[in-house]
């Protein structure tokens, strides 16, 4: 029986990758002042970033219930079994909410499987664990297999990212055990990563140069050999950074899984300005 791919709009995957595996995207909710946008489908992590700096009122939910529902229950009576990669379940709420409404719809469809799957991850972390998911699932793995493949990944995936200014972090409460770095940097950068699905603060580096030289080395500390790996680089608003930080990875020899515009969802949260990397690190 085949099953279909979901992941949420946390996840900064290439239009052409989602189309290519035919992967299911089901969007998180944008509020600007009182009126709600469902990310990537009616707003624009473009708009949100002016919306920001008008100084409106912006704030996000998680995906609808409901839209979770309604999308779990077409994929099972097309037959298909559902592989949900969620957004990091100490960020958001939804994985936990997608795994309330599996465990109901399984009392309904009992011969058919929905398996709502932790990432710890976002951005084009989430996205690289989309792609090789489903890279396996096209070829026929086993759900079992994929699953355990799967949680490898999860436990390998690396998140190493700067910021210009941790205020909307700040504000949204996910910043974590980083909560000590708020305030005024005097250029200094914090390196930020997940830990276990958490915001964590990795090292301070002083200028903009010497963060992404910082992000190098974690890269380079994670890895036996950067030659040949695949990474992914997301950015807020800040294209010719992130594509200064892919000139010096390749120069190294590293492979360029994508370059993306983080999210809406992520905009609220991060901010304006900053660059991120994501790769999958080597055994331990």
């Amino acid at each position: 029986m085949n099953t279909r791919l979901l992941v949420d709009s946390a996840c900064d995957l290439p239009e052409d990758l989602i189309a290519k595996y035919d992967i299911e995207v089901l969007p998180f909710v944008i509020n600007v002042d009182k009126e709600s946008f469902l990310d990537g489908e009616e707003i624009t992590t473009s708009e949100v970033f002016a919306a920001m700096e008008e100084n409106r009122e912006i704030s996000t939910d998680q995906v609808k219930p409901g839209l979770i529902m309604e999308s779990f229950k077409k994929q099972l009576e097309d037959g298909f079994n559902v592989l949900y990669l969620a957004f990091s379940g100490k960020l958001s709420g939804t994985y936990q909410t997608a795994s309330m409404v599996a465990e109901e719809m399984m009392k309904e469809y009992p011969e058919m499987n929905i398996d709502v799957v932790d990432t710890k991850s976002g951005s084009v972390a989430t996205g690289i664990l989309a792609q090789k998911t489903a890279a396996l699932l096209e070829k026929g793995r086993k759900r079992k297999h994929v699953l355990n493949k799967l949680q490898n990944w999860i436990d390998r995936i690396e998140h190493i990212f700067v910021l210009d200014d941790l205020e909307a972090l700040r504000k949204g409460g996910r910043i974590g055990r980083a909560k000590s770095m708020v305030g005024n940097f005097l250029k200094v950068k914090p390196l930020l990563a997940l830990k276990d699905g958490e915001i964590i603060l990795e090292s301070k580096v002083r200028g903009s140069a010497r963060a992404l030289q910082g992000m190098i080395n974690f890269f380079q500390k994670k890895c036996d050999s950067v030659s040949g790996k695949s990474v992914g680089i997301s950015h807020a608003n800040d294209r010719s950074r992130a594509e200064k930080l892919k000139e010096n990875l390749e120069e190294m020899g590293a492979d360029i899984f994508c370059v993306e515009m983080i999210n809406s969802v992520l905009g609220v949260h991060l901010g304006q300005g900053g660059v991120g990397l994501f790769f999958l690190g080597d055994d331990s």
